[in-house]
């Protein structure tokens, strides 16, 4: 029973660990791409908003 019960956890702990793996390497590979290029709009279209606000000012 103590070899089972063993097993049973470090089978728990390692489906855990793999799990919270593929949930980092999603983030990684999909979300953060995702976010940065977003950011990349905004300070485009911040530049821009100068950009017009400035050519309209003389």
């Amino acid at each position: 029973m103590n070899k089972f019960v063993k097993g049973f956890l470090f089978g728990t702990v390692a489906t855990a660990g793999a799990v919270a793996g593929a949930l980092f390497s999603f983030k990684k590979t999909v979300v953060e791409p995702i976010e940065e290029e977003e950011d990349r709009f905004d300070q485009n279209r911040i530049k821009a908003q100068r950009k017009a606000h400035s050519a309209h000012n003389g």
